[in-house]
């Protein structure tokens, strides 16, 4: 048997040695490379065909060269695949168009070098090939007109892969698929062509299979040292390959990973405060006087407490809320003060380093001046199409396409009142959560035992507000998910319907319209229980009802234990719910969809299974793919920022979940998903603005949670105005108000109106007690508490924020060892430039002045010897 085994495998390793190599990146003469492919079902479709026929043509006649492979040699037999090469005429007049940089003298700047321990740092780091990928270079606008002053030692791989399809695919979105003579400009695109279905695919090739090298020595491998040294888990601990991310999928990507890599990194910190705060907490279990006196059975078990919701809620004893009480002081102690404070000073931390993390990838990826170019350059095909009115531009003189006033602000209306009617939406969806809780807790409470009579075990661990505030926030969760599927549906189209010019305003217009919905929805129901609930409560006597008396709603109390536990419950349900449905989005799924694919193609030999074949079963990614990683990030950023006062692990959270995105995003990118088409960006965008919004909101929120939702400062205005002794003791009965039972009304008191013959009970606030001459007014300590209150959140917040700013100007944005190589590199461009047109003019002149015949060679000064004469 394994003599049978050894011949047929030796007889099929020769069958595909014979057989041409179909893994492979270049047109059947091994040539010419592959920059883009086009598949298509042959479904007999006249109008498809005529399309297709028609704009294959139109693709000839800008240049690109077709070739196509039969449907009898696709694995389905039955989808064609158009492969297209971009010969270098082509590249250099659109390289010219879209001013792309390209290299023309090495650099001689010295990088800063890098300050580590290298016995330290060395188990983080990748191989230098691996980090830097490619020589550094002083780069220029390319220019047709000046072809011997760039650094041209190969027209075939002058160009990288990622440009040449940045440039076929700017060809492709713009050439037409009509008629000659029968003009019509909705006829225009790739995208079009594969909305309705005339090409069912359109993606750059990957270089090779992830899981091996490429046979062909030309290729570079770059999926293969992508995966083997980034996308693998395994490697969560090393550095990203930043550079040499940016050059296989583009600067826009690039950046991505950048900040989410920068963004990790700084959580780290807030990660270490957080668990210091946290265990702080938990070793000040014995100091904690209130904890106790609510458990003692001589203190709290003789405070009977009035009912907390009308008929099903009987009269309870203190004491049955021992449990919680010691869970809130895990988060509820002075620990968490400091914390907040810190956290709204690393939030401008990390801001401002990342802006100077950002300057010198701008630098090093030689994005300083792109701005300007991309506004004008990327004029969007979609809006090149509709806008049928043209106008003269006051800079270019040139006539180009525009939206007229009254079309703009008619769309705008429409898209800001859609925007208005999902944002009411979520509101009523929180009202009717908010009624749920209210309707059920009275249900809870009825079947949860009186702990009074029995404590049992449930009764002791799973309180009325516990359990209803647990499955509230898991119908908010259920919702929010809901929501989200179809707003991001409804948010994109009403973009595409407002026909933004470029695509940076795209991406903005739809950054803000997302964000705006998802900060509603996703912190709408945390902003309730941290400000709202608990608040307007009333006392026995004159209970507040939500929508009036007449809906017998009454407006709920927080867990006895405190509003903040309620908080942290809330955060820790949506926070850690969203972060585990989106990962199991993001991996499981993709997995399960592709793992039939992904195993079809490890078990076909190269000759038999396509490169484009493999490629075309993976996922397309879309351009406004990574619209929704950054907004899965900033909004956990609002998480750990907004409400981390309660629940100091957050960064924790997040820091684990974060580590676990990187690769679960690289994974994707590198195994799940076709190859992008490469886009620069010289930021992030409008996510930049948003972050800095959210981080001045974050030191707000805190301060008021501090304020008013955790029970910090009664108690410090207890021990320091207030008690005997400079201690805790007595604090328990000093913040419970007394009130007479015979005057609670009929439909307030429980069907069991069992009471133990207590003549009052205890409730939570600060009113005088019945017999005085203002009793159930307000006492002199609440206001006493309020103005603390309002004396914290303003010290609190101009603290942070003269330290927030003091900061920010103190760190400038940009490094000043980038300042001088910008101004440096910028002065070398110029004296190359010159020098070299003074050369170029000198041959020129010499040339004119020579009567005798000379070769054409001679008068064309050889780019070697010129760039020798220059340096």
């Amino acid at each position: 048997q394994d003599v049978i085994n050894h011949t047929r495998n030796l007889l099929l390793t020769c069958h595909e040695r014979l057989q041409p190599n179909r893994d492979t990146v270049f047109f059947r003469d091994g040539v010419r490379r592959i920059d883009f492919v086009l598949s298509y079902v042959d479904d007999k479709d006249e109008r498809k065909q005529e399309r297709r026929k028609e704009f294959e043509a139109n693709l000839q006649k800008e240049g690109l060269e077709l070739e196509t492979e039969d449907k009898s040699e696709s694995k389905d037999h039955k989808t064609y695949f158009l492969k297209i090469h971009a010969p270098w005429e082509v590249l250099a007049t659109y390289a010219n168009v879209l001013n792309i940089k390209v290299p023309f003298k090495d650099s001689d700047m010295q990088h800063g070098p890098d300050v580590h321990l290298d016995w330290l740092s060395c188990p983080f780091r990748l191989p230098d090939h691996i980090m830097h990928p490619q020589t550094d270079y002083f780069t220029y606008p390319f220019d047709k007109n000046k072809m011997d002053f760039f650094l041209i030692n190969d027209k075939e791989t002058f160009f990288p892969p990622s440009t040449r399809n940045r440039i076929v695919f700017y060809i492709l979105a713009r050439v037409p698929y009509y008629r000659e003579g029968h003009k019509d400009r909705e006829k225009t695109g790739i995208k079009r062509l594969l909305n309705n279905g005339t090409y069912t695919a359109a993606f750059p090739l990957h270089d090779c299979r992830y899981w091996k090298r490429a046979r062909n020595a030309e290729c570079e491998s770059e999926r293969f040292n992508l995966y083997k040294h980034w996308a693998r888990f395994l490697c969560f601990y090393k550095e990203q390959p930043l550079n040499l991310i940016k050059k296989y999928y583009g600067e826009k990507i690039g950046i991505y990973f950048a900040w989410l890599g920068f963004y990790t990194e700084m959580l780290f910190f807030a990660a270490v405060m957080g668990v210091i705060c946290f265990t702080y907490g938990a070793l000040s279990y014995g100091n904690n006087k209130s904890s106790e006196e609510i458990c003692d059975a001589n203190i709290g078990g003789n405070i009977l407490m009035c009912p907390l919701c009308d008929k099903k809620c009987p009269f309870w004893k203190l004491n049955s809320t021992c449990f919680s009480s010691w869970q809130s002081h895990l988060f509820d102690n002075e620990g968490t003060v400091f914390f907040a404070i810190f956290m709204g000073i690393w939030v401008t931390l990390f801001l401002e380093f990342w802006k100077r993390r950002q300057a010198r990838l701008e630098y090093e990826w030689d994005l300083v001046d792109f701005e300007e170019v991309q506004q004008q350059l990327q004029i969007r095909p979609e809006f090149e199409i509709k806008c049928t009115n043209r106008r003269q531009n006051k800079i270019t003189k040139e006539m180009e396409p525009y939206l007229p006033v009254t079309s703009k602000c008619a769309r705008f209306c429409f898209s800001g009142a859609t925007v208005i009617f999902w944002i009411s939406l979520i509101v009523a969806c929180i009202i009717g959560v908010i009624a749920y809780r209210l309707a059920v807790y009275a249900a809870f409470a009825s079947i949860i035992k009186d702990p009074m009579r029995k404590i049992q075990l449930v009764g002791r661990f799973i309180t009325p507000q516990l359990a209803t505030s647990v499955t509230a926030s898991c119908i908010n969760f259920v919702i929010i998910m809901i929501l989200n599927f179809f707003y991001e549906k409804v948010a994109i189209w009403i973009t595409d319907m407002e026909i933004p010019k470029t695509h940076l305003e795209y991406e903005n217009r739809l950054t803000i319209k997302m964000f705006m919905f998802q900060f509603v929805n996703y912190y709408s129901s945390c902003f309730y229980v941290a400000f709202f609930k608990g608040k307007f409560v009333g006392y026995p006597g004159k209970y507040s009802y939500m929508f009036g008396n007449f809906t017998k709603l009454r407006n709920e109390e927080c867990d006895p234990g405190g509003c903040l536990i309620e908080l942290t419950t809330q955060l820790v349900i949506v926070m850690a719910g969203k972060q585990v449905w989106g990962n199991i989005q993001e991996a499981l799924l993709p997995l399960m969809r592709n793992w039939w694919s992904s195993r079809k193609g490890r078990h076909n030999p190269e000759n038999h299974y396509s490169r484009w074949e493999q490629d075309y079963v993976l996922l397309n990614f879309s351009q406004i793919g990574l619209f929704y990683e950054y907004l899965e990030m900033v909004i956990q950023f609002g998480f750990i920022t907004l409400f981390v006062a309660s629940f100091p692990l957050a960064p924790v959270l997040a820091l684990f979940n974060n580590i676990l995105e990187i690769r679960v995003d690289a994974w994707k990118f590198t195994t799940q998903f076709r190859r992008p088409v490469a886009s620069k960006a010289r930021n992030i965008g409008a996510w930049q603005e948003i972050l800095n919004s959210v981080a001045i909101l974050s030191v707000v929120t805190n301060a008021f949670i501090m304020a008013f939702t955790s029970d910090m400062i009664p108690r410090m205005v207890y021990l320091y105005a207030y008690s005997k002794d400079a201690s805790m003791s007595g604090y328990i009965n000093n913040s419970l108000s007394v009130y007479n039972i015979s005057q609670i009304h009929p439909d307030n008191m429980p069907e069991d109106n069992w009471h133990n013959s207590t003549a009052t009970c205890r409730y939570r606030d600060y009113r005088y007690p019945p017999g005085h001459e203002r009793q159930y007014t307000h006492t002199m300590q609440f206001w006493h508490i309020l103005a603390a209150k309002m004396a914290f959140i303003i010290i609190m917040e101009h603290v942070v924020f003269v330290v927030k700013f003091f900061v920010a100007w103190l760190i400038p944005d940009v490094p000043s060892d980038v300042k001088a190589r910008i101004k440096r590199e910028r002065y070398l461009i110029q004296e190359y430039l010159h020098k070299y047109e003074v050369e170029r003019l000198k041959v020129q002149l010499s040339a004119s002045f020579i009567t005798e015949p000379r070769s054409e060679t001679s008068l064309t000064p050889d780019k070697h010897e010129v760039v020798s004469e220059c340096s």
